[in-house]
């Protein structure tokens, strides 16, 4: 007998670290899928069936090319429901000279390997994840010794090191090294974004919506419109699909939201790209060839890129080189639970309530719509990172823990103190109304920050201000607002703050169930 080679339901590359050198005549690939997975946090339908249905074709293509399989259902009578248990089964069952497997997206997955070796008595070998364009040694060794770990300062040596968007001279295409200045336009009237293509699901993938359908009936979401890519070749038509209807636009309007266009000219690879369906280089290369093709601006596909070679990759550096600790950081003393509206529930403001009903119906948000309405929201109104990071991880179908832990943990909240961004994004209701139609259609007014019908972010902005004046007073680029607050009469800040104070206690905060 050969290796048992495992291969999680995010690690759904041909290329895989766990693949390389298999041999097929000797050796065995276990899939698993778990309850215990499924449940950690109380995962969106359309999560369950993307993850689930992405593992069956997947596998279907490994049999396919003679691979020997062992793949685990969910409704297997014999599953333990748990990784660990299933490796222990396989282990007796085919009897390998040990495991191979690649590291993984989560802490406590990693943990759980790390286990393995003494509690099943064979070698247990956890190969990096070369999927990814920085490996982990070589971000620890950019964040050693430096005071601020800043995604621009790396996000400048990844480009050096892979030469995306570089001149022959070793420069930037153009001059600069990003053009988030020039991707900030709300959507004008008469705009009207091209639908995305569209991936019907298939026998397998509604054989998992019945699964899904009747073991999780009580979950978060609806599969009405389920459509996500669930193999590598639909990943890849997708990618195509958004090089040629969207990338052009997608600079401009990258920061824009707006009712009825849950899309616009996003990209929607996510999914694809933190299952393995695709890769980070594919993704930067097709897009970096349509700018030297002259079929999409530069401060579009500078904009598309740094998501990727800048942000994805600098924000799993940080995941892996600060936690275990890092999830149980809460420097702002947020304490306030999660508003029963965050799950459905009904909510006056509309910018809540469209982002809301658009998670709950496509298990997707962008990620202006994620940091600066239910983020800035929780940020402004103090909700407990745990409870906001678990719902994170549960409503969106691109969500692994080592890119929304860093994202909405000190991103959004804050809750870091300053480890990811120097500044925390609180913004009043002018920032939604600026990027967004939500504020025309809206049961407050955006315009008011006190009174019966004022907008709650107006309030909370200025109480959030307040509550943390001492702690940002030496932050330069909270010096302009913390003037404007000590300079208000002391009967406006007190309005301005029993405001906030009323809204926290009303009917909008009700916690979850």
């Amino acid at each position: 007998m050969g290796l048992l080679r495992l291969v999680l339901g995010d690690q759904l590359s041909a290329g895989i670290a766990a693949l390389q050198d298999l041999d097929p005549a000797r050796d065995v690939v276990l899939m698993a899928e778990v309850l215990g997975e499924c449940t950690y946090v109380p995962h969106h339908k359309q999560k369950l069936v993307l993850v689930l249905s992405a593992m069956r074709h997947f596998a279907a293509e490994l049999a396919a090319r003679g691979v020997r399989l062992d793949y685990i259902r969910l409704d297997d009578p014999a599953n333990t429901g748990t990784l660990t248990g299933e490796v222990a089964r396989a282990m007796a069952r085919h009897r390998p000279t040990g495991l191979v497997a690649t590291f993984p997206g989560e802490w406590r997955v990693l943990e759980a390997m790390r286990g393995w070796e003494e509690a099943l008595g064979l070698p247990v070998e956890i190969r990096e994840d070369s999927r990814f364009l920085c490996p982990l040694p070589r971000f620890r060794r950019w964040a050693q010794g430096r005071r601020q770990l800043r995604m621009e300062f790396f996000y400048r040596e990844m480009r050096r090191e892979t030469g995306l968007l570089m001149d022959a001279d070793a420069a930037p295409v153009g001059g600069q090294w990003n053009y988030d200045a020039e991707n900030r336009r709300r959507l004008e009237r008469g705009v009207v974004p091209p639908p995305p293509r569209r991936t019907p699901p298939d026998a397998v993938t509604r054989e998992v919506m019945d699964l899904v359908e009747s073991r999780f009936p009580a979950n978060f979401g609806t599969l009405d419109a389920f459509a996500w890519p669930v193999t590598a070749e639909e990943a890849q038509a997708a990618l195509e699909d958004f090089i040629a209807a969207r990338l052009a636009r997608f600079g401009d309007y990258q920061d824009a939201m707006a009712s009825g266009e849950p899309v616009l000219f996003h990209a929607l690879v996510s999914t694809s790209l933190n299952l393995g369906l695709l890769t980070p280089r594919a993704c930067c290369e097709a897009a970096e060839a349509a700018f030297r093709a002259g079929r999409a601006p530069l401060n579009a596909v500078e904009g598309f890129i740094r998501q990727i070679l800048g942000w994805r990759e600098y924000v799993r550096g940080l995941y892996w080189l600060k936690m275990p600790d890092y999830a149980a950081t809460n420097a702002l003393e947020a304490t306030r639970p999660l508003p029963w509206s965050w799950w459905g529930g009904e909510t006056r403001m509309n910018c809540l309530k469209q982002v809301v009903r658009q998670t709950r119906d496509l298990a997707y948000a962008h990620h202006i719509q994620r940091l600066m309405v239910t983020g800035n929201f929780a940020l402004l109104a103090g909700l407990d990172p745990a409870p906001v990071n678990e719902w994170y991880m549960a409503v969106y179908a691109d969500a692994f823990e080592w890119v929304e832990l860093p994202n909405t943990h000190g991103m959004a909240l804050h809750a870091d103190g300053g480890v990811i961004a120097s500044k925390p994004y609180a913004a009043s209701g002018a920032y939604i109304n600026r990027m967004s139609d939500y504020c025309r259609g809206c049961a407050y007014d955006v315009k008011a920050a006190t009174g019966p019908d004022a907008c709650p972010m107006n309030a909370l902005y200025w109480d959030f201000l307040a509550r943390h004046e001492r702690r940002f007073a030496g932050n330069p680029r909270l010096a302009m607002p913390l003037r404007a607050l000590r300079a208000m009469p002391p009967a406006k800040r007190e309005a301005l703050r029993a405001q906030a104070a009323a809204f926290l206690a009303g009917p909008e905060m009700r916690p979850e169930a």
